[in-house]
C-alpha cells in the first residue's frame, strides 16, 4: 500500500510517501520513499520546493505563480518525474492522509474526506486560521492531481475527545457548551504517537502507564495520558491557551484583554496578532522565538532573554504539576518536538522541580542527543524519555487502519 501524507502549515506544506506491506504495519517508522516540502515566502507568489528521496536524490527549485494549490501540485509531480521519481505514475498512490488541526466536535476519529468533511474543516477554520485553510488547499491540490483517490483527514483534536467534562468545559456560562466553546486540545497526533512509542520503548502495556507528554516546539502543549487516553491537556478552545510558547503568550488573565480593548485602542485583530505573533519567548526576549537564539543572547548578558527563558521554564514546570494532579501520579515523562528533542537545558530545568518525587534525570545521557531513549537514572521513580515525534507516520498508520477496516 502506497500512502501519501500531507502536513499543512501556514507557510509550508510538507509531504512524504510511505510504502507499507498490506499484511502488517512495521513496529517502527520506515524511511519514506520520498519527502517534499513547499515553503512560501512573504511574497505569496513565490514558493521554494525541496524534495529528497530515500536513495539520496534531491531537488531544490523556486517557482512562481499565484496559486498555492499549483505549487503543491508541482511538488507532487516530482514523485513520478525527473531525478526524484519513485513511482511511475501518481495513480499508484492508494490513499492520501492529511493532518487537520481542528475537527471541532464533529470529528473525533480519522475520516474519509467527503464534501461534508471539507465543509466541517472550513467551518472550524475560524479557530485554526493558520492551519485548516492550508489543509483544505492540500486536499484540493490532491483532487486536482490525483482525481478520485481516497483521502483521509486525521484530526489533531481527535485524541483529546476523551477529556472528561470537568477538564473540557470552561467555567463560563453553561450556554457556552451548546455554542461549542470548550477545550479541544491540540498536538493530539503527536501526543498519541509518543504515548504508544513510550510503551514500546519500555516494553510496557500502554494501559498500565500514567504519562505526561511534553510537546515543546514553536507551539507547546502538555497532555496527561492514562490508560492510553488523554484526560487533560494545556491547549484549549484554540492553540493559544496553556504554556508560554515561541511567539504565543499561552494563558493570560482575560481581564488584561478587556483592559486593552477599553483603554489602549486595541482591536480584535491587533490583539490576535499580539498574542499569537508578538508574545512568548519573542515578545519577552525581544530577540527570537527560538530557544537556541535566546540562549545565545543569555550568554551575551541579555537580561530580557534570561527573563524569557526563566518564564518559559516556570510555565512548563507549573503545567507539568497540573498534569500530575490530574493523573494522581506519574510513570513516564516524555519530551518531544523541536525543543523537547533538542534542548537538554530545558529538559534538565523541567525535571529539577520534581526531584522531590524521586524523578532523577541522568545529566550525561541528557547531553548525548538522545533519540527514543530513557534518560532517567536507574533509581529514578519516573522514566524520562526523549522521543522523536513522527506525526507523518502516525497519519500513515491511521490511513492503513481505516482502509483495512
Amino acid at each position: 500500500m502506497k500512502i501519501l501524507v500531507l502536513n499543512a502549515g501556514s507557510s509550508s506544506q510538507k509531504s512524504c510517501l510511505y510504502e507499507i506491506a498490506d499484511e502488517a504495519l512495521p513496529k517502527e517508522a520506515p524511511q519514506p520513499l520520498w519527502e517534499g516540502k513547499v515553503n512560501w515566502t512573504q511574497d505569496r507568489g513565490v514558493a521554494e520546493i525541496e524534495v529528497k528521496t530515500a536513495i539520496g536524490a534531491t531537488l531544490h527549485e523556486s517557482i512562481y505563480g499565484d496559486s498555492r494549490r499549483a505549487h503543491v501540485a508541482y511538488m507532487l509531480y516530482t514523485l513520478s518525474r525527473g531525478a526524484t521519481k519513485v513511482i511511475n505514475q501518481l495513480s499508484e498512490i492508494d490513499v492520501v492522509g492529511h493532518r487537520v488541526v481542528h475537527g471541532g466536535q464533529d470529528y473525533r476519529e480519522p475520516a474519509i474526506i467527503t464534501e461534508d468533511v471539507k465543509k466541517a474543516i472550513a467551518r472550524w477554520s475560524n479557530l485554526a486560521p493558520a492551519h485548516n485553510p492550508a489543509a483544505l488547499e492540500g486536499i484540493e491540490a490532491i483532487e486536482q492531481s490525483l482525481g478520485e483517490v481516497t483521502q483521509v483527514a486525521v484530526f489533531d483534536t481527535g485524541f483529546h475527545a476523551t477529556l472528561p467534562d470537568a477538564a473540557a468545559i470552561y467555567p463560563g456560562p453553561y450556554e457556552w457548551i451548546d455554542q461549542g466553546i470548550r477545550r479541544y486540545g491540540f498536538h493530539g497526533i503527536s501526543h498519541q504517537y509518543c504515548s504508544r512509542r513510550a510503551a514500546d520503548i519500555l516494553g510496557r502495556d500502554l494501559a498500565s502507564l500514567r504519562l505526561i507528554a511534553c510537546h515543546l516546539g514553536n507551539g507547546c502543549s502538555l497532555a496527561a495520558i492514562k490508560d492510553g487516553r488523554s484526560i487533560d491537556t494545556t491547549m484549549g478552545f484554540t492553540p493559544l491557551e496553556g504554556l508560554m510558547m515561541g511567539s504565543r503568550s499561552g494563558s493570560v488573565d482575560p481581564g488584561i484583554l478587556i483592559y486593552l480593548l477599553r483603554y489602549s485602542n486595541y482591536s480584535a485583530e491587533s490583539l490576535d496578532y499580539m498574542l499569537n505573533k508578538a508574545s512568548g519567548l519573542r515578545g519577552i526576549s525581544g530577540v527570537s522565538s527560538d530557544v537556541p537564539k535566546v540562549m545565545e543572547a543569555i550568554a551575551q548578558g541579555n537580561y530580557r532573554a534570561k527573563l524569557a527563558l526563566d518564564m518559559y521554564v516556570h510555565h512548563l514546570q507549573s503545567g507539568i504539576g497540573a498534569m500530575l494532579a490530574s493523573l494522581r501520579g506519574l510513570d513516564v515523562l516524555v519530551f518531544t518536538a523541536g525543543v523537547g528533542e533538542h534542548s537538554p537545558e530545558i529538559r534538565q530545568a523541567a525535571c529539577e522541580a520534581f526531584e522531590f518525587l524521586g524523578l532523577k534525570i541522568d545529566s550525561q545521557k541528557n547531553q548525548q542527543q538522545p533519540v527514543d531513549e530513557d534518560i532517567a537514572t536507574p533509581d529514578s521513580t519516573v522514566r524520562i524519555l526523549v522521543i522523536h515525534t513522527q506525526e507523518d507516520w502516525a497519519i500513515a498508520q491511521q490511513c492503513w487502519y481505516l482502509l483495512k477496516r
